[in-house]
């Protein structure tokens, strides 16, 4: 994720917003009531969070960075929540007027089973203290986080984020029922749900996104639009001159579960990667990469684990693979394994994988690190490393997930999500592969699927070497 980089000091970054109480409920249900045809819930889990700008504000403290959060607070038990929920970020809050929201959703395994809202209504718009706007001054970057709520609308708190948009860069997160972007901010990141409501236009894909965001730029008077594609990616526009400069950024393939806060994760990645000097179009690469990452690491469930823990770089990490292999066996399917280097991904590596796809539901690959491929070819391998070959990995439609491996056997991988099937290339037989034994401590089987002679890394890096 976009994070602070080691001995470097953290950026002063100053959220936006109206903020709120989400609470989490999950649990299991297995029964009716007998008062009315509703599913029972046991809670199990009663997970509490400062929602919409609070939100932002937590991802960017988690990241070491030094955050404000000017906003409004009722003046009531949940106001006081957030707070205590806040405790790594400088508080700047007027009142409200207003009882604080309320958001909490009920989840029944990964299924969300009814959300109810508590103060929701829209209040009026609030008045800003001078508190608020001073806390603008001398920033690295701004988030504004509208959730329509009236913060972003308060004529003093636009006056200050335009002063501020003169010299700092501004990320707008727009809501549908919020206010209009400040003029000269340096990019809105409106989802295309969002873009469509804006905008009234039809269609779909790059061609709506490419019409919302030209509409968006002359509408807005902004520097850039970036609209958001969810697991696609982004369209980044901007004008130059009459015409509009487009670039798409791809989103890394990630299998991820609830899409909460993942728009909120965009905004912060983008807002800090401007502050360290980016352009626009590579600041929102940052922001979708660091939304992928954050969706492939759990979501909000990452954000109530421990502080210390690493953030995910990169997809397809064993959090990834257990969240597929568990989806997998809640439904009753089979979980089919298999492993290699796949160094130079050729038509060999495609067709093996995708008849080990046909043995079950879900497909993990396992795959040599760079120090295991090295181990086990010689230290001028692998000639593509780790990152890239899992990202052409998650490209294939059969792979569903990859766990890399620093042994020269998958074993200690396999024993932690415990495939049923464990698929290799014809060109072994069964018995001969070592990870037979392994995969009998549980019961899972060894099969092997059809070898194309032919077609090898060492072969295709040959013919290369010709080329060149």
């Amino acid at each position: 994720m976009t994070g602070t980089v080691p001995g470097a000091a953290p950026l002063r970054i100053v959220v936006v917003g109206d903020t709120l109480l989400d609470v989490d409920v999950s649990g299991t249900s297995d029964r009716l009531s007998p008062d009315a045809p509703v599913p029972v819930v046991d809670v199990h889990t009663d997970d509490r969070r400062a929602g919409g700008a609070g939100l932002v504000a937590t991802m960017l403290a988690r990241d070491g960075h030094d955050v404000t959060l000017v906003t409004v607070l009722g003046d009531d038990a949940h106001a006081a929540e957030i707070t205590a929920l806040l405790p790594d970020v400088r508080v700047v809050a007027g009142p409200s007027g207003a009882p604080t929201p309320v958001k909490t959703r009920v989840r029944v395994g990964d299924h969300a089973l009814v959300r109810i809202d508590e103060g929701c209504e829209t209040p009026s718009v609030p008045e800003a203290t001078r508190a608020m706007t001073d806390a603008l001054l001398d920033a690295d970057a701004v988030v504004v986080a509208d959730y329509g709520r009236g913060v972003s609308a308060s004529p003093a708190v636009r006056d200050a984020i335009a002063a501020a948009a003169r010299s700092t860069p501004v990320v707008w997160d727009p809501h549908p029922k919020g206010a209009t972007p400040v003029a000269g901010i340096t990019v809105a990141t409106p989802n295309a749900a969002e873009a469509r409501r804006f905008t009234g236009l039809g269609g779909t894909g790059m061609p709506f996104a490419t019409d919302a965001a030209e509409a968006l730029l002359g509408a807005w008077d902004v520097q850039a639009v970036a609209v958001t594609l969810g697991d696609r990616g982004a369209l980044v526009g901007r004008l130059s001159g009459d015409r509009l400069d487009s670039r798409f950024v791809p989103a890394p393939s990630v299998t991820a579960g609830d899409p909460c806060g993942a728009g909120d994760r965009l905004a912060a990645g983008v807002a800090v990667a401007l502050a360290s000097g980016a352009d626009v179009a590579d600041a929102v690469a940052a922001g979708v990469a660091d939304a992928s990452a954050y969706l492939a690491a759990g979501g909000v469930t990452s954000l109530l684990a421990d502080v210390g823990r690493p953030p995910v770089d990169v997809p397809g990490t064993d959090r990834d693979a257990v969240r597929v292999v568990h989806r997998t066996r809640s439904a009753g399917g089979v979980v089919v394994a298999t492993g290699g280097c796949f160094d130079l991904l050729h038509a060999g590596h495609a067709r093996t994988l995708s008849a080990a796809r046909a043995l079950g539901d879900c497909l993990v690959v396992c795959l040599n690190s760079d120090d295991s491929v090295r181990q086990l070819k010689g230290p001028e391998r692998p000639i593509m490393n780790q990152d890239d070959r899992v990202e052409l990995l998650l490209a294939l439609d059969c792979v569903d997930a990859v766990v890399v491996f620093d042994e020269t056997t998958p074993d200690e991988a396999l024993r932690r999500f415990r495939p049923d099937v464990w698929a290799k290339g014809g060109d072994y037989t069964a018995d001969a592969l070592p990870e037979s034994v392994t995969l009998a401590e549980w019961g899972g089987r060894v099969v092997t699927v059809p070898f194309h002679p032919g077609r090898s890394t060492t072969r295709l890096a040959a013919a290369l070497a010709h080329v060149g």
